[in-house]
């Protein structure tokens, strides 16, 4: 399953910023997924941390709960990165051990084949 995860263009408190530490995140990099209770805004916010320890954003308010719900009932979330998006990023979640999976990326199709012979002319250049 693919979530989104906001915020962006908010700042960090410390360490570098979250859009940059996007442009460092690799596909199929593990992320971390950290519940803040505490949190002032939203008591059911998830924090959404790289490999290397730094905020990207948070998981969405409408997904938030329902994530954090399984985490406090000891459920496994297993989190990788997905793709970089204008709002911050996707990440790819499995559940009870399971390992996430990237969606393979269909290759564009090949240009259509021509129509009619193909003609080909001699041109006298006058060389």
């Amino acid at each position: 399953m693919s979530l989104a995860v906001v915020g962006a263009d908010h700042p960090n408190k410390r360490g570098p910023a979250r859009r940059f530490e996007l442009a460092l995140c690799l596909q199929g990099e593990e992320v971390d997924l950290v519940p803040e209770p505490k949190n002032p805004v939203d008591e059911h916010a998830i924090a959404v941390f790289s490999a290397r320890g730094v905020q990207l954003g948070y998981l969405t308010a409408e997904r938030a709960p329902w994530i954090g719900g399984m985490l406090k009932n000891g459920r496994e979330i297993a989190a990788v990165f997905q793709a970089q998006a204008s709002f911050g990023a996707w990440i790819r979640v499995a559940f009870d051990g399971e390992k996430p999976f990237l969606p393979s990326i269909a290759a564009a199709p090949p240009p259509p084949e021509p129509v009619g012979p193909r003609v080909e002319r001699d041109f006298d250049w006058g060389c």
